[in-house]
């Protein structure tokens, strides 16, 4: 995009901006996907309300992602399943909301499965069936007081998402008299022998659960996980169980808990723990407590299931958000994001293994003009932007700026990378939002840097994602400056194309 017509947009851009929501509700239209702050090339609903992404699962050719969703208000509400479909986890085709609340409760958060061998009958071996696994949250239960307000169900689809019906006999888990019981991500296991059952990791107040099942209709609890060295600041919720394999051949199970309120920034985030699995308990290796993304706005990711092995990833994606103000960001007519899709991978260190987040190779086709820059100053001609950079001093610094006062600083010092929000443009709807937020490296050697600007949000990879910061940014203009302090004078940049 040429400057003078980026200047124009972006000048366009914060006259919305300061508007009111009724003005903002009468003027907009919510399928233009331009309104300020919208994502370019992040995926986000058409209007209203958004949180945890799950039930994601791959099924001939397209990557489904589920959402908890709340069609009547852009703030947290009676939860359904939005649901969307990609085939290159870029582009997205929003359909139809897939699973609305019934008699049983809200639809909150789980996953889903294609089941191949038809164990649950409610398929056939030519037309398996996808299978949503999720909670019920009862909030008549709830105001009564109850404990048991909160149990699984399921829903099943015999055509590639499109129509869903709910199973007649829900709940398929029944509460067992415990008030936060809930967020079921399940997955085929099979032993050394071959012999095969569906396992369930459930996020039970202040531990996981697991249960197994042969058919996933019926279940039986296998064991609870809850070191007392973990992270307890507020419940978990959110888990995730799956093998990772290193470059030496070397698996390992990783399992995702989030947490809320807990994370490293405060408010919400997700932390994960590397270790094994025997079909009935998990146990770690390790005492020290690992992050995923140490930024303040990546919460409740989960991975896709049924990835075919000729593809060998295992992908991910995050809600790109926090709950200490998620309600109230200033955004109209739809509220909340998710991450870049990412590839996990397991790295082993001098002291333990780590997963690293790594965008997924499918961004690269976004790329529109590739520069190399020079010096330690540029400007920005586009506001969507892929930066490569390279340290050349141990410390460094990077500023990204307008000329209206607006800046995010980066910076490593003292063996921490730290992103500095408090002057980020539009940041007084929350106290808790402009912040400096600090990331230890953990005697992590900083050799390569990917920035992904995007109109609302910064996400910085270190060494291909064996750290990573994401954060929400709301500017009152586009930033088009980038000076650098301790990096190399010869750097790529990206201009993007955005994906509405």
């Amino acid at each position: 995009m040429k400057k003078s017509l980026f200047i124009i947009i972006s000048l366009f851009s914060v006259f919305f901006a300061c508007k009111t929501t009724e003005e903002k509700s009468s003027q907009l239209d919510t399928k233009s996907f331009t309104e300020p702050f919208r994502p370019q090339y992040h995926f986000s609903p058409e209007a209203n309300w958004m949180n945890d992404p799950n039930g994601m699962v791959y099924l001939d050719g397209e990557y489904h992602l589920f959402y908890q969703y709340y069609p009547d208000s852009t703030v947290w509400g009676p939860m359904h399943w939005g649901h969307a479909v990609s085939t290159d986890l870029v582009h997205w085709e929003h359909l139809p909301i897939a699973i609305y609340p019934d008699k049983n409760g809200w639809i909150f958060s789980g996953s889903a499965v294609i089941d191949h061998n038809n164990t649950s009958g409610l398929g056939s071996p030519q037309n398996p069936a996808m299978i949503a696994i999720f909670t019920y949250h009862d909030p008549v239960g709830e105001k009564e007081g109850r404990v048991d307000f909160q149990t699984q169900g399921i829903a099943y689809s015999l055509d590639k998402g499109r129509t869903w019906t709910v199973y007649a006999d829900n709940p398929v888990l029944k509460n067992p008299g415990i008030k936060d019981f809930r967020d079921p991500k399940v997955r085929w296991y099979a032993d050394s022998e071959g012999n095969g059952k569906w396992i369930m990791s459930l996020a039970v107040w202040d531990k996981i659960s697991f249960y197994s099942s042969p058919n996933l209709l019926d279940w039986t609890f296998e064991s609870d996980f809850n070191p007392d060295w973990a992270a307890y600041g507020g419940v978990w919720e959110c888990p995730d169980l799956f093998p990772l394999t290193d470059t030496d051949g070397t698996q390992k199970w990783i399992l995702f808990v989030s947490i809320n309120p807990g994370g490293p920034q405060g408010g919400s985030a997700t932390q994960y723990f590397v270790g094994n699995f025997d079909g009935k308990t998990f146990s770690t290796e390790s005492s020290e407590t690992l992050w995923l993304d140490y930024g303040a706005d990546n919460y409740a990711g989960v991975t896709w299931s049924n990835v075919p092995e000729s593809d060998g990833r295992t992908l991910f994606i995050g809600w790109m958000s926090n709950w200490q103000y998620a309600q109230i960001v200033p955004t109209h007519p739809w509220r909340s994001a998710t991450t870049l899709p990412r590839n996990l991978e397991l790295v082993k260190k001098d002291n333990g293994y780590l997963v690293a987040s790594r965008p997924v190779k499918e961004i690269e086709k976004l790329r529109t003009e590739s520069i190399t820059v020079s010096g330690n100053s540029f400007e920005l001609e586009n506001e969507l932007v892929e930066l490569l950079l390279s340290p050349n001093q141990e410390d460094f610094k990077i500023h990204i700026s307008n000329d209206k006062g607006d800046r995010v600083i980066i910076e490593k010092s003292d063996q921490e990378l730290k992103i500095d929000r408090t002057q980020s443009g539009f940041i007084d709807f929350s106290t808790e939002f402009p912040a400096v937020h600090n990331a230890p490296l953990h005697a992590i050697d900083v050799k390569n840097i990917r920035l992904f600007i995007d109109r609302s949000s910064i996400e910085i990879f270190i060494n291909d994602g064996e750290l990573v910061m994401t954060e929400l940014v709301f500017p009152t203009f586009p930033f088009t400056n980038v000076n650098l302090e301790g990096i190399s004078d010869s750097n790529t940049l990206h201009y993007l194309n955005g994906i509405w």
